[in-house]
């Protein structure tokens, strides 16, 4: 099977993008693993399909690198906002259906997507560190020095504790900074640190939001660059109108036989 591919990141965080809305392409497992392995395929992070649905621009289908679907992603969700748009689908805003419900997308300056997530009421306290689900579950941790930290060590620890190992976890170290904090994240799935991911971020800037209620805006960097998240807090471990706002890139196009 030849497939047409296209490659797209958001700050590093990278993906396979397949143009599926006649509705013909179906992937294994193990193929889809093979077209994320950075050696013997394309290599990324993960891979997503453009979908048509009714009543939506589109429908965001995810996998992670290891060829499993899974939870939501936010730089793909901006990333396959962008490759709608580039694709034709030439609008100022969308409306998509993703695993964990229905988005909002909006096309920013500067080549920004700004991506609506969904809302969160709770935080969990998990021996001072926060477990919360921004649409991908998340653990939280802060600590001193994050450029300084064995981010894959020590996060695959937490990933694979007795607590996550089944299930797994994302897992975010966070350097706090008042509005500006750093963050680095090891992915399950990927099993690895990744240079951003979008939940990741989200539910770090909410664990550090700097308001007690009322807007807020968290500017947020990670390995691949910067990001920002806006949201209203609403209430102690409430908060909505969740926005996550970066850069999505065109890579390459190519075409690969499978």
């Amino acid at each position: 099977m030849t497939i047409t591919f296209y490659k797209y990141q958001g700050t590093g965080n990278d993906f396979v993008i397949i143009d599926n809305r006649k509705g013909d392409i179906e992937l294994t497992v193990n193929q889809v693993k093979h077209l994320c392995d950075r050696r013997f395929g394309i290599g990324a992070d993960g891979l997503m399909l453009l979908q048509t649905l009714p009543g939506y621009d589109f429908e965001m289908v995810y996998y992670n690198a290891d060829g499993r679907e899974s939870s939501m992603c936010g730089n793909g969700g901006r990333c396959l906002t962008k490759f709608a748009y580039d694709m034709g689908m030439h609008q100022d805003k969308f409306r998509f259906l993703a695993v964990d419900g229905e988005h909002e997308a909006a096309m920013a300056d500067h080549g920004w997507i700004n991506l609506k997530m969904k809302n969160v009421h709770t935080i969990e306290n998990r021996h001072g560190d926060a477990v919360l689900d921004t649409g991908s579950p998340h653990y939280v941790k802060s600590v001193p020095d994050v450029m300084g930290l064995d981010v894959f060590e020590e996060g695959r620890g937490i990933r694979y504790s007795k607590d996550y190992q089944e299930a797994g976890i994302n897992v975010n170290f966070v350097e706090n900074h008042g509005d500006r904090i750093i963050v680095r994240t090891y992915e399950r799935g990927v099993e690895d640190e990744t240079f951003s991911c979008g939940t990741g971020v989200t539910a770090a800037a909410l664990v550090f939001a700097h308001n007690d209620n009322g807007f807020n805006r968290v500017e947020v960097k990670t390995k691949g660059g910067n990001l920002a998240v806006e949201f209203d807090k609403t209430g102690e471990q409430r908060f909505e109108n969740i926005w996550l706002c970066g850069p999505a890139t065109f890579v390459y196009k190519g075409i690969i036989n499978i």
